[in-house]
């Protein structure tokens, strides 16, 4: 009896201990980690991101714990950053380049408790959920306007990596500003770095040596857009608002808002909702917006802008609308069609009329 009631003692206070321990866990505060391939003080991709980091902190106060890592080159070093943040606590970690792709889904596999998002990529796992932004819409937009602005007709692009959202941006742009400026040439200068100033302004020159009067970036430091106000020639940030660094020459700049996916993942990890899936929102949910435009844009340019921005946002134009050819010239798009999403994110040509080769 004794035995009975000792072991009826033990099993009762093993339960307490039990519940205590899951009362515990509980109440430990989710953990969001970031992973950023530049510093936060880029002005660009990486700051916009870090942007999304401080609302998250606004919106959830200390309910949560956050936490990032900056300047992750991408390769090996990526994959043991992911690691180490997943294996010290991490509830969810958002990793936020193309190149994350990979180590991502390798860390992802080790951790199956840990909610893993990836933006720009497209590989999934059922901790793995992926982001992206629709930035060809905005593309669209400024290619407008960079058409109308141009004197010389050259359109410069400093380029990142050959990577389907880069090649998207450049195609997007070249259309929208041929639509509305038949004679327009787009020239690119491919730097291979998302951050690095000294090369970004070095390929602002190239290109300015090459005639270009308006250069677009897809590069993450405001360098571009100083050689630029230098020179006294226009340009379009990126990521974020860059007018401080041109005050006259910043025309405008596509704003990635990620504050309200941010937030609502945080939100549905902590009601325990969050479940993986691929998001891709644009000009229409908020997460493409625009700097403001700047006074040296005549009215009917701000008019045309505003107007394929209203488009866009209602469903009533989409950048990629046929008859669109290749770059050799053969048939992409028929009149009339429109581009899907998945011959979208696969996006490895130049269309019709944009110069030089991609980069293999």
């Amino acid at each position: 009896m004794k035995f009975r009631t000792f072991s009826k003692i033990t099993a009762a206070a093993v339960a307490a201990l039990a519940v205590a321990a899951g009362s515990a866990l509980a109440q430990t505060k989710p953990k969001v980690s970031f992973v950023y391939v530049g510093p936060i003080g880029d002005m660009g991709w990486s700051y916009q991101h870090h942007q999304g980091l401080e609302a998250i902190k606004k919106e959830f106060g200390d309910k949560i714990e956050t936490n990032y890592v900056e300047n992750v080159p991408e390769g090996p070093d990526a994959e043991r950053v992911i690691d180490q943040l997943a294996a010290t606590g991490s509830s969810i970690i958002f990793t936020t380049s193309f190149g994350f792709m990979n180590p991502t889904i390798k860390v992802a596999a080790r951790y199956p408790n840990v909610k893993f998002e990836h933006a720009t990529g497209f590989k999934q796992a059922p901790n793995v959920a992926t982001y992206n932004a629709r930035f060809y819409e905005g593309r669209h937009v400024i290619g407008l306007i960079a058409g109308k602005m141009t004197k010389t007709n050259t359109i410069g692009y400093i380029a990142s990596f050959p990577i389907p959202e880069v090649v998207m941006g450049i195609n997007s742009a070249y259309l929208a500003a041929k639509s509305v400026n038949p004679n327009v040439k787009i020239k690119v200068v491919w730097v291979s770095t998302w951050f690095d100033p000294g090369k970004e302004a070095d390929a602002a020159k190239a290109l300015v040596d090459q005639s270009a009067d308006v250069l677009m970036q897809h590069t993450d430091s405001p360098a571009p857009v100083k050689y630029a106000a230098e020179k006294g020639i226009y340009a379009f940030g990126q990521a974020s608002d860059m007018t401080q660094f041109a005050p006259e020459k910043h025309l405008t700049a596509i704003i990635d808002n990620w504050n309200p996916y941010y937030i609502s993942r945080v939100k549905a990890l902590i009601a325990g909702t969050w479940k993986s899936g691929d998001t891709w929102d644009g000009i229409k949910d908020g997460t493409v917006v625009f700097a403001p435009w700047s006074k040296s844009i005549p009215a009917d340019v701000v008019k045309l802008a505003e107007t394929a921005r209203d488009e866009i946002a209602a469903g009533k134009r989409h950048p990629f609308t046929g008859p669109i050819n290749k770059q050799d010239g053969s048939p992409w798009l028929k009149a009339g069609e429109t581009a899907s999403d998945k011959d979208l994110s696969s996006m490895n040509f130049y269309v019709q009329g944009v110069e030089g080769a991609l980069p293999k």
